[in-house]
């Protein structure tokens, strides 16, 4: 048995692979991880030999890089920093794959009704700075830097396929969506290079090609709400999917006894404080990305009809009177190796 366990941005999960070798096609199993995107970025797949292998990982990472340098706020050169420049002042013609991600952003919050919105930037960059210095943001602050995350204020142009950040400090970040639409962009890479079997995961946005050889999916653990090594005793078994899970496990600040999540309100510009864990497994990275983050603002029962209205499915975990206390969409059940217990309302 071979297992890896990862520690990212968002939760624990642990990714099994039980076969190195098939029993006739003879391929290997190749295993790669760098750090990108602020998190290490781990791609196993099955291929022939090394020399494809390595290949291929060379020409995904660079494809990640590409990426990045598309969709970060943290690269001064990127296509999104250049927007946000320009904010107030001119409109951005953007690129094919900008475009499609900020379309899919739109169509993210149309559907959650808010929950999910690039236009958090201003907030996402106050509440960063407030968990690096321990120093709890004001009301004032918090309250001047929610007015610039309005999503009815970025103009969408159809026509020219440009965008335009109408007030002065607004500013886009894609956290939530990014590294999921990134992930599936490299699976469906390998995949279009013949490599079928692969697993991405890019800082807790976990996209899987094909099943490893002679197995009926990739084993994938989720660990239990509050708890950064423990997992849940149910392993997922998945293929030809995305898994995303959103917690606080590492990012939160705590005021006056009170966790704050790095998951931010849209409604209040406050961290979430709910203490639940959120698993959602859906047809594609950005879809699971932002359904997680969605799905960890929402009141439970607004989070399943969500999901199953995405046709995706969805486990909340929290702990109450120190059990842990499931909630799922119906068809989530089907992809666990042994049933969870049953939903107790």
């Amino acid at each position: 048995m071979y297992a890896l366990v990862y520690n990212f941005r968002r939760i624990i999960l642990a990714v099994i692979v039980l076969v190195s070798f098939t029993s006739n096609a003879q391929i290997a199993r190749f295993s790669f991880s760098e750090q990108k995107m602020g998190s290490p970025l781990n791609i196993i797949f099955y291929a022939p030999d090394s020399l494809v292998a390595n290949k291929q990982a060379k020409a995904c990472f660079q494809l990640i890089d590409s990426l990045n340098h598309i969709f970060s706020n943290y690269d001064s050169s990127s296509e999104l920093t250049r927007i946000n420049k320009n904010a107030g002042m001119t409109k951005n013609r953007t690129s094919p794959l900008m475009w499609e991600l900020i379309n899919l952003s739109k169509e993210a919050f149309i559907k959650s009704n808010g929950a999910y919105n690039i236009a958090m930037g201003p907030l996402t960059q106050m509440w960063r700075i407030a968990r690096r210095s321990k120093i709890f943001p004001t009301q004032a602050q918090i309250k001047s830097n929610l007015l610039l995350c309005n999503f009815n204020k970025i103009q969408i142009n159809n026509i020219d396929h440009s965008i335009y950040l109408s007030a002065k400090g607004m500013q886009l970040d894609f956290g939530g969506i990014g590294k999921g639409y990134i992930a599936q962009k490299v699976v469906d890479y390998l995949k279009k290079e013949g490599i079928t079997e692969s697993i991405v995961d890019a800082g807790g946005d976990i996209v899987l090609g094909d099943a490893p050889p002679n197995k009926k999916g990739w084993i994938v653990g989720v660990n239990k709400p509050e708890q950064a090594e423990d997992l849940l005793p149910e392993k997922l078994q998945l293929h030809n999917l995305s898994v995303a899970t959103s917690g606080d496990v590492y990012q939160f600040i705590e005021h006056n006894g009170k966790k704050y999540s790095h998951i931010i309100d849209p409604a209040t510009g406050y961290g979430v404080s709910s203490l639940r864990n959120v698993t959602v497994i859906a047809k594609d990275g950005a879809l699971a990305d932002w359904l997680a983050t969605a799905c960890s603002i929402l009141p439970i029962n607004q989070a399943k009809k969500l999901a199953t209205t995405m046709h995706a499915e969805l486990l909340i975990t929290e702990f109450r009177n120190n059990r842990i206390q499931p909630y799922t969409t119906k068809g989530f059940e089907q992809y666990w190796e042994a049933p969870l217990i049953q939903e107790k309302q």
